[in-house]
């Protein structure tokens, strides 16, 4: 299971509190990686022009990875009592970091801002 669907994961945990709308289909993603319902501790950061705006841990795994991504996203990004909830511009300026917390050591990957991601990309031929 590609790592990119996790950081997915979590960016569309935030995406659905900001719009509330629940769009997570969980059991679709169990199905087609069934490693999600594993028990695994993550920790999820928010960073804004490299700056911590938000952070949420799990100690012990005691939730499925599926689960412990969403609650941790979540937390981060609305209740880390250091910071008042992310805004929908800051969501999209914003990286996150996942961290996996396995039996062979941490596993970190970030995701850039999507709108830093959306103004890198080449626009093409304009002509």
């Amino acid at each position: 299971m590609s790592r990119s669907v996790l950081l997915q994961l979590a960016r569309d945990s935030i995406q659905e509190v900001l719009e509330a709308n629940r769009t997570i289909d969980k059991q679709a993603l169990l199905d087609e990686h069934p490693l999600l319902n594993e028990k695994v501790a993550t920790t999820v950061n928010l960073y804004i022009d490299s700056k911590l705006r938000g952070s949420s841990k799990t100690e012990i795994p005691s939730f499925s990875l599926l689960d412990d991504i969403i609650k941790n996203a979540k937390i981060s990004a609305f209740e880390d009592k250091n910071f008042k909830p992310i805004s929908t511009s800051e969501y999209l300026n914003c990286e996150i970091e996942l961290v996996l917390l396995t039996a062979d050591g941490p596993i970190s990957e970030k995701d850039p801002a999507i709108l830093k991601t959306a103004t890198n990309q080449p626009l093409g031929d304009l002509e």
